[in-house]
């Protein structure tokens, strides 16, 4: 089975992928997922005692795993993880957008070496699940809205705070806001407040909601044409039951993506 890891800047999440089957393109079965607080400084020996305690737990053995596959937005997390392969898992590691696995689409902007290597996967498996014209919506530590046209090439996007560290940012700047969950709203829909956390509540969720709704209203016009709308990422669920913007919802567009990166690498070999 292939370990697909992907290293984002506030989690790393490891996934157990079955990859048996297939074309390229194909929906892979995920057996078990796993996530961890980012942190660079975390070796491969801490990796692998936390990683080998999971599996255990979910029935599976280390040589259980045959291939390693990484996408990273944290440069300094990919050696130890890299090291984690090498030591515990018995080989080298594919890297998500470097040779055998470059992207296999045109990155049709600026600064291609820019883009970020969560939303190049994203981009590559929303368009193996739904050809067209996409937006793909990820919600993590940055919201980041990405535009790739019926060819599958990437035309660019939006960096957006992402919910949580918007939040982050007022409770920090402003010394008489408390610190609260962020909620879907249940029963009464009101946006005006009548106290303090529920002020907060509706300015941090509708607001939140306002700018997806206004963001994709807006890329929509500029493209002129039908566009789906993909969203993933862990609070995706968290909006979809007060609006309709979303066409559809995949948890897990990230490791599908790193799978089917797999796949290519795997077929041309």
């Amino acid at each position: 089975m292939l370990l697909a890891i992907d290293a984002g800047n506030t989690n790393v999440v490891f996934a157990l992928v079955d990859t048996g089957g297939g074309s390229g393109s194909g929906v892979k079965a995920i057996k078990a997922r796993w996530r961890i607080a980012t942190d660079p400084r975390r070796t491969a020996d801490e990796y692998a005692v936390w990683l080998s305690q999971l599996l255990t737990l979910e029935g599976y053995d280390r040589k259980d795993v045959t291939a390693v596959i990484i996408a990273t937005v944290v440069p300094r997390a990919l050696h130890n993880l890299q090291m984690l392969a090498r030591k515990y898992f018995g080989g080298e590691p594919l890297i998500a957008g470097q040779p055998p696995v470059e992207w296999g689409m045109h990155l049709d902007v600026e600064e291609p070496h820019a883009v970020g290597a969560d939303r190049a996967v994203n981009m590559i498996a929303a368009h193996a699940l739904y050809p067209g014209d996409l937006i793909t919506i990820d919600f993590g530590t940055a919201t980041t809205f990405d535009f790739s046209d019926y060819s599958g090439a990437y035309k660019g996007g939006i960096i957006a705070p992402g919910i949580n560290l918007s939040l982050d940012a007022l409770v920090t700047a402003a010394a008489k806001l408390p610190r609260i969950a962020i909620e879907a709203p249940t029963g009464n829909l009101s946006v005006i407040g009548r106290d303090t956390v529920s002020q907060m509540n509706i300015g941090i969720y509708w607001g939140y909601i306002a700018m997806i709704e206004g963001l994709v209203a807006r890329m929509k016009e500029e493209v002129g044409r039908p566009v789906k709308v993909i969203a993933t990422g862990g609070l995706a669920t968290l909006f979809e039951q007060h609006t309709n913007v979303f066409d559809y919802i995949e948890g897990d567009l990230t490791i599908q993506g790193l799978a089917m990166l797999w796949d290519r690498a795997h077929i041309r070999a």
